[in-house]
């Protein structure tokens, strides 16, 4: 793979990480256009930076919201008082135990999914598309993310393991039809990933399936600082385009790229 490959699928996976478009299923049909050959190891090392570069643009964005957070979950266990942001990290939480357990009963079968597997990601881009022409559709609200809410959505995001199906779409999507504030749920999308992503990380290092021995820092350099900056882009974008209404743009895209993938396997 080119310096070229790295810088496009970096932005590939700052972007769509954040816009409701399917990072996995995106960066399975860049891989597919561009010929990427890279070995399984070798593979998912540059994964794992991608997505750790696309939290980190998360944590910068959202940094004055998760230092109130961890102060207000210090605070309740030391002085054990139940505030508002340590409630929304209960809620953060609740919100991981699904894809947990999904992920961990599921995980080989998802990996099966991956490699080429175009006709399954254009089929999920349709399903996003029809959660997000839905939830641009729902009515304008105030209510907060409850304990059960979060649960629910947290279900949302273990879906979303599949490749073609956006996390960011279907969290924010479940979070509106569930009646959830448009910004609070664009909020709640993008900071409940943030510990699941850097535990994906850990697991992937802990097992010792990344080879470290043939890396081209070059390479994995580059597509990090393409993924951090296109994804702080993304990520300030995605919440102004949800406060106004416009997910349909995105669900239209996804109906054109899903079709195209369709075709483009069978052809």
């Amino acid at each position: 793979m080119e310096i070229f490959d790295a810088v496009i699928l970096g932005i590939i996976q700052g972007l769509t990480e954040f816009l409701p478009v399917s990072s996995s299923g995106h960066l399975e049909l860049g891989k597919a256009i561009l010929g990427s050959h890279a070995m399984p190891k070798e593979s998912l090392l540059f994964t794992v930076v991608l997505h750790f570069a696309t939290a980190l643009s998360t944590i910068v964005i959202f940094r004055k919201d998760i230092f109130e957070i961890l102060g207000g979950l210090y605070n309740a266990v030391a002085t054990r008082r139940w505030t508002e942001e340590a409630k929304f990290s209960a809620k953060i939480i609740v919100s991981m135990i699904p894809a947990v357990i999904i992920g961990y009963k599921y995980e080989r079968v998802f990996e099966q999914l991956f490699g080429n597997n175009i006709p399954l990601v254009g089929a999920m881009l349709i399903v996003t598309a029809v959660l997000l022409f839905l939830a641009d559709r729902a009515k304008k609200t105030h209510k907060k993310v409850s304990l059960l809410d979060a649960f629910i959505i947290g279900i949302a995001q273990g879906i979303a393991m599949l490749p073609g199906i956006s996390r960011s779409g279907a969290t924010i999507s479940t979070s509106v039809l569930l009646g959830i504030d448009k910004t609070k749920a664009a909020r709640f999308s993008f900071l409940m990933v943030v510990p699941l992503i850097f535990g994906k990380i850990a697991k992937d290092i802990l097992a010792g399936e990344i080879d470290y021995t043939s890396t081209n820092f070059t390479f994995l350099s580059v597509g990090f600082v393409a993924a951090f900056i296109s994804g702080l882009f993304a990520c300030t974008w995605m919440i102004k385009l949800v406060k106004q209404s416009k997910l349909t743009y995105f669900a239209i895209y996804c109906i054109i790229v899903g079709v195209i993938a369709i075709i483009w396997s069978i052809l």
